[in-house]
């Protein structure tokens, strides 16, 4: 049985606009990475909400 290792360097927090939508993919524990697809009322929705219990 091969030994599971956490997979490191599947990349930065990222988000780009890909034609209507904005992708966003966060790192995760454990490896590998959550991809998002959200719109601009979502994302900005979202950016409020990050703010909120950021500041």
């Amino acid at each position: 049985m091969a030994a599971m290792k956490p997979r490191m360097g599947d990349g930065p927090l990222e988000a780009v606009k890909e034609g209507r939508g904005i992708v966003v993919r966060i790192p995760i524990d454990g490896g590998g990475r959550l991809v998002v697809e959200l719109n601009d009322e979502e994302a900005s929705a979202l950016a409020i909400a990050l703010g909120d219990v950021t500041a």
